[in-house]
């Protein structure tokens, strides 16, 4: 699939957009409750949204060890035993990417070399991430250094500042920039929509930045007090179904921050499903930025197979 070239800033749309907030709320709160997933067809939807998981760690305190650990759970993200009595061998169902710090790389490339799963992607957040706030020759730099070192995607996060003033030239520049760094790495866009102060900035981000030429747009960093929400979902979602259809690009989505359980992750695959349609239902398309949701997902899988819950001490750490 041809990946999203961008095109000129349009701002006589940018500046149209009006966002009818209580009908984004209403939205946002039927979602996953006219549409429910059962037994086998919720296992089923519950090996998908692991196969779209960009299983991450971002902490200070990251080594070559842990990274090595999540890579090996990444290529491996069900027990054994769990999948052959699910039936589902065949598949070779593996989370869609590892997501690092650009220092830890390296490591993670190198461990996914050596355990025979080079084909998942390591992506690295970039571009002064979480702040942004660092001059752009130093954002631009770290995503040259992290493509160099083996990184396929490249999670950039916007200049807030500038948003928030309204100033969507620099944005959509400064973005634009970023994309040429990242050469043949896909770029994920983070809106950081916890620190956007409206829906309607949101909307405004969500379309400047795949004029940009994102290949995603991604809700959050994980570090704010508001991350991936159901009415920022909607209307991200409504932006990239607008984008798509005026320009004919298709642009990816990712939440990411606070979704922990299996339950959220269905929820999640539904408004793909309903505002996107099937063809955004794949890790081509669609990524869930997590580091805990796979324990949940692997445990609820886990009861469906054998009708139990499992102890803690039974699944591997993520």
């Amino acid at each position: 699939m041809e990946r999203n070239p961008g095109c000129e800033l349009d701002l006589a749309w940018v500046n149209s957009v009006i966002v009818d907030l209580p009908a984004v709320k209403r939205r946002a709160d039927t979602m996953g409750t006219k549409r429910t997933v059962k037994k086998e067809w919720q296992a089923a939807w519950l090996l998908r949204a692991i196969s779209c998981i960009d299983l991450t760690t971002l902490s200070g305190d990251d080594t070559a060890a842990n990274v090595m650990r999540l890579c090996h759970k990444a290529a491996r993200p069900v027990r054994g035993d769990i999948v052959s009595a699910l039936g589902v061998q065949e598949l070779g169902v593996t989370c869609g990417a590892v997501c690092v710090y650009p220092s830890r790389v390296p490591d993670a490339v190198a461990a996914l070399k050596k355990i025979g799963a080079a084909h998942i992607p390591v992506a690295a957040v970039a571009t002064g991430f979480p702040s942004g706030q660092y001059s752009l020759k130093t954002r631009l730099e770290e995503i040259r250094l992290a493509v160099a070192d083996g990184a396929a995607e490249i999670d950039i996060v916007i200049n807030r500042e500038r948003a928030l003033c309204g100033d969507w030239k620099t944005v959509y520049d400064e973005v634009k920039l970023m994309r040429e760094a990242c050469g043949d790495a896909h770029m994920k866009t983070i809106l950081a929509v916890g620190e956007l102060g409206s829906l309607a900035n949101v909307y405004k981000a969500s379309l400047v930045c795949m004029m940009a030429g994102a290949d995603f747009i991604k809700t959050s960093t994980g570090k704010e007090g508001v991350n991936a929400i159901l009415p920022v979902g909607v209307v991200m979602c409504r932006a990239i179904r607008a984008y798509h259809e005026r320009t004919g690009y298709r642009v990816g989505f990712k939440p990411a921050g606070g979704i922990r359980s299996a339950k959220d992750s269905l929820v999640w695959l539904i408004l793909m499903k309903e505002e996107l349609g099937n063809a955004w239902l794949n890790s081509t398309m669609f990524r869930i930025g997590a580091s805990s949701l796979l324990g949940d997902i692997e445990r609820q899988l886990f009861h469906h197979a054998f009708g139990r819950y499992a102890a803690a001490a039974e699944l591997p750490m993520a």
